[in-house]
């Protein structure tokens, strides 16, 4: 699978900003540059997921795409300190 430079940098950018804030919003600080991309990537998928299910359709655009991201990053560590206090 081939991946272009410029999308692969696109992402790798959202998944940072959006591991970041949602990182910020569970934990109140952020889990390091390659925790906040992990969370952030993770995230993107969980919300391209999650929010058409809940009938949320945003468009299309870059801040869209960060808070897409964001909202699945945020549920991604809810989930886990659920998971964790279990």
């Amino acid at each position: 699978m081939y991946v272009p430079y410029q999308t692969l940098a696109v992402m790798l950018l959202v998944g940072l900003v959006a591991g970041w804030i949602a990182a910020k919003v569970v934990t109140k600080h952020g889990m390091g540059i390659a925790g906040d991309v992990i969370v952030g990537v993770i995230g993107a998928f969980i919300g391209d997921w999650l929010l058409p299910r809940l009938g949320v359709h945003l468009g299309a655009g870059l801040a869209l795409t960060v808070f897409n991201a964001t909202v699945g990053a945020i549920v991604l560590l809810v989930l886990v300190r659920v998971i964790r206090a279990v």
